[in-house]
């Protein structure tokens, strides 16, 4: 199994921040090379910031959606971000993987959720053999919105993902991963905050016309 958090370094990887487009080819082309895997068997997505998933279409690359899955080898599956939680799952056993997009909207909609329900339902996996990694987003300590917002936050999902405006993804994420039964072992949260860690990764709160980096997951 490969998956991969590109960084700054791997250039921006998405088409609908830039109207140069050969310069997302020619990050994905070097990426491609990088990290050994066919470039024309990337499948990404139009992100819409939903709850939709979808398993690979062997039409075409790119589907409108926030997740998806498949259980074909030397595939690779990305997710673009930046300050959003970008989402691997993968289940060894079934050799099935996944990504999904979940910024609030799309946590608020359960994204992680449908994920693990459509990998369930497509091909059988059992949540309990399905491991999730939650890569470098924006954290509790920079993710600050409105009163209402944070109020609505409070009152859905308890008042510990809430601290004063800001508002826990990763943890509301967790908590509905182990609500649909993923092994608390199993899930894997990264602690970098894309806001203000000065690590190496894309931050729309940082500069709204930034690049977006990505999460790539492969069954070899």
């Amino acid at each position: 199994m490969f998956t991969l958090f590109t960084t700054i370094e791997d250039e921006n990887l998405a088409y609908h921040v830039t109207n140069d487009f050969s310069s997302v080819d020619n990050a994905r082309e070097k990426l491609a090379l990088k990290y050994n895997f066919d470039i024309k068997k990337l499948h990404y997505m139009d992100q819409i910031h939903s709850n939709i998933v979808k398993k690979i279409s062997p039409v075409t690359n790119k589907q409108t959606c926030d997740a998806l899955i498949t259980n074909e080898k030397n595939t690779p599956l990305m997710v673009m971000v930046a300050d959003c939680i970008p989402i691997l799952f993968y289940d060894e056993d079934k050799q099935v993987i996944a990504v999904a997009h979940a910024g609030r909207v799309g946590t608020f909609e359960n994204i992680a959720q449908n994920t693990i329900l459509k990998m369930k339902k497509e091909f059988q996996c059992e949540a309990k053999n399905i491991h999730v990694i939650l890569g470098p987003s924006i954290q509790k300590c920079c993710y600050e919105v409105s009163q209402e917002l944070a109020t609505f936050t409070k009152n859905r999902f308890g008042k510990k993902f809430v601290k004063n405006r800001n508002i826990d993804l990763q943890g509301i994420n967790k908590k509905q991963l182990l609500d649909i039964g993923i092994v608390e072992q199993n899930i894997e949260i990264s602690n970098i905050c894309t806001k203000c860690s000065n690590k190496p990764y894309f931050s729309y709160r940082n500069d709204n016309l930034c690049g977006r980096f990505a999460g790539l997951i492969m069954i070899n």
